[in-house]
């Protein structure tokens, strides 16, 4: 799926930094890469990715949880209204969130160009 969501990035104009499948990856990309934003599978290769969004948090950089996990995983407290879509997605429902998340131009086919999103993700 990862592949898929990545494809479906670059297709609306963004610059994907990823798929990255593990929590040593996702927190690294977090803490250092310049980006606007990020789409986190809630469970990186059995590592719950919350210490990463922890880190975009406090970077002010906003993100989307994204599994199969999302109505069925308690969200820690600090999370409890992140954004969050259901696997399996579309590239509609991703596009649309990100519109909802960062704004101008993300939603609906329209695109972002320029836009950095990290793509962490157990589906590679």
């Amino acid at each position: 799926m990862a592949l898929g969501l990545d494809d479906n990035l670059r297709s609306l104009g963004y610059t994907v930094v990823g798929p990255v499948a593990s929590l040593a990856a996702a927190v690294t990309a977090a803490s250092s890469e310049q980006i606007d934003a990020a789409i986190l599978d809630v469970n990186l290769a059995g590592e719950p990715v919350y210490p990463a969004a922890t880190i975009l948090a406090e970077r002010g950089i906003p993100f989307i949880f994204c599994s199969g996990y999302t109505g069925s995983v308690r969200m820690p407290a600090e999370f409890a209204d992140a954004p969050r879509v259901a696997k399996p997605y579309t590239s509609r429902v991703i596009a649309d969130a990100l519109a909802d998340l960062i704004g101008a131009g993300a939603g609906s086919g329209g695109g972002d160009h320029g836009r950095r999103i990290v793509s962490a993700s157990n589906d590679i």
